[in-house]
């Protein structure tokens, strides 16, 4: 089978790979779409990504969609034939090739969480990683092309858990891409108040506008109609907590959700009213992020909720180097990979 490895900074090849073999818990999926997550994979890609500097060359990819073609022996949650979401390859049986979750095989494999929870396999010790959580199977009448953005859609509204946001809450997002993107349309969705988003290019704030945004405001021009109930860091910029405690209510909070790349976080305390919350999410709360599954495909089958609005750009498998090369020129929403 054909895997995407990053050969070394900056350079990726799509090459042969071994087809994974799945194991007695495991349902091997043959891929149908996949898409780029913009500032993850292009931080593996060139070697910023924490943990993962050193690790050339590896296998990329954790977005990913399909179909089960084998299952193990003790799986009871996948069915041959089933649509499951989230397949990941962590062992590639390539000599000197890591795993950077290597999800753009054209084969994964799924893990039978419940299955493992149940027979009270779900330890580090058996093998389990807690990405299994979130390795799900999607009901038939939910298209591949839709279920591709539950990867992004399920991270994102699960984070609406860990940050504590209610109906009605006003809120500011920095940054129109994906993730920015994706709280605009789920907040409006799940009954945010005044939603408004900042971005330097206008074509992001135009599409945030259409995707429900109350207000889009270029760096620096900010006006909310009133103080905050919380301001939405998606793009990991530490200064941005200076820009947003003036902007909070008393109690307010600062949300972190894109990987911090400062190791310092400055706060003065002088730009805050005297109580508000610093909640940083740079990592899924799986739990969060697997229960929020049923809420997005019962809105992809209202037709509120569709992934047409996000996928701006398509490429074969074979291209992907240039898809790359679309997000770093930063015209891409979401790239979508297609499989013959």
């Amino acid at each position: 089978m054909k895997s995407v490895i990053a050969v070394h900074p900056g350079h990726l090849e799509v090459l042969d790979s071994p087809q994974p073999q799945p194991g007695s818990y495991q349902a091997l999926v043959r891929t149908e779409y996949a898409c780029l997550c913009n500032r993850t994979d292009s931080e593996l890609l060139h070697g910023n990504f924490p943990g993962m500097e050193d690790k050339f060359p590896f296998a990329l990819g954790h977005e990913s969609v399909g179909i089960v073609v084998q299952v193990g022996e003790k799986v009871r949650n996948f069915q041959l034939g089933d649509r499951a979401v989230g397949g990941l390859n962590f062992d590639l049986h390539m000599e000197g090739v890591d795993s950077g979750w290597g999800g753009f095989g054209e084969y994964t494999l799924v893990n039978d969480h419940a299955a493992m929870v149940e027979d009270g396999v779900a330890t580090e010790a058996d093998g389990w990683i807690e990405v299994y959580e979130i390795q799900t199977r999607v009901d038939a009448d939910i298209p591949a092309q839709e279920a591709v953005l539950l990867c992004t859609w399920r991270e994102v509204l699960g984070a609406f858990r860990d940050f504590h946001l209610q109906p009605g809450d006003a809120v500011l997002i920095y940054g129109a891409g994906p993730v920015g993107l994706s709280f605009v349309r789920l907040g409006k969705l799940f009954g945010l108040g005044w939603v408004g988003i900042v971005d330097r290019h206008e074509e992001k704030r135009a599409k945030a506008l259409a995707l429900g945004a109350d207000a889009a405001f270029a760096p620096g021009q900010e006006r909310p109609p009133r103080r905050l109930d919380a301001v939405i860091d998606a793009v990991g910029n530490a200064d941005l907590v200076l820009h947003a405690l003036p902007m909070l209510r008393r109690g307010g909070s600062h949300c972190i959700y894109g990987v911090l790349t400062q190791p310092v976080l400055h706060l003065d305390k002088s730009k805050a009213d005297f109580n508000f919350n610093l909640l940083v999410h740079q990592w899924p709360t799986r739990r969060y992020e697997r229960e929020s599954q049923a809420q997005l495909c019962q809105w992809i089958r209202e037709g509120r909720l569709t992934s047409a609005d996000f996928i701006t750009h398509r490429f074969p498998l074979a291209k992907i180097h240039e898809a790359f090369d679309e997000v770093a020129r930063r015209k891409v929403i979401k790239a979508l990979i297609e499989y013959a």
